[in-house]
């Protein structure tokens, strides 16, 4: 990793369907710090069940880089594009990214959820999640912590204790667009 690079800000790159981890490959053989989060997925397979390791975000992975040096990344095989709005690359928001990597490391099972802007604002007081807000959601009688990344309108929901939660003063405001079995939980 070059030593400026720790200044860059984050960036999402969207890249080609299952070429997540070949551009994450490229992108580390470049010296970028990159980080594609990863959950555990059941498959069936014809003669039986395997655990395999699927991107949080399908079509996409993050990379710390300077947006005014962007032509090396951009001819990574498998890049789309840097996510932006025309044509100008957009960064992440520094506290959703260092959300996303305490869930991940957290080990707590997490899994791509529906983005969504409405419903009850939570900060989780204990366990790994501890600092952490995100918005609170019931799914077949588990509490999540829904956690987003706006720029991308994609959200992960990761599993969190009842007793961990505590509500926020300020509500979310905006739509949702979850199904109606990711509904926001009040507290």
């Amino acid at each position: 990793m070059q030593p400026d690079q720790l200044s860059c800000p984050w960036f999402a790159l969207q890249v080609k369907g299952n070429y997540e981890n070949v551009v994450a490959a490229h992108l580390g053989g470049k010296g970028y710090e990159w980080f594609l989060p990863l959950y555990k997925m059941r498959n069936r397979w014809s003669d039986r069940w395997k655990e395999i390791n699927r991107p949080l975000f399908p079509g996409y992975l993050f990379c710390r880089l300077d947006p005014l040096n962007r032509f090396p990344i951009l001819t990574i095989p498998g890049v789309a594009r840097i996510v932006g709005a025309a044509r100008n690359p957009v960064p992440i928001d520094k506290t959703e990214i260092e959300a996303i990597q305490v869930a991940v490391k957290s080990g707590l099972p997490s899994q791509p959820w529906p983005f969504m802007q409405i419903g009850q604002t939570v900060r989780i007081e204990r366990g790994p999640l501890r600092g952490l807000e995100g918005i609170l959601s019931d799914f077949r009688s588990n509490h999540r912590l829904v956690l987003s990344v706006t720029l991308l309108q994609r959200s992960i929901a990761v599993q969190v204790e009842d007793a961990w939660v505590t509500p926020t003063s300020e509500p979310s405001a905006g739509v949702f667009t979850g199904s109606a079995s990711a509904a926001a939980v009040k507290l």
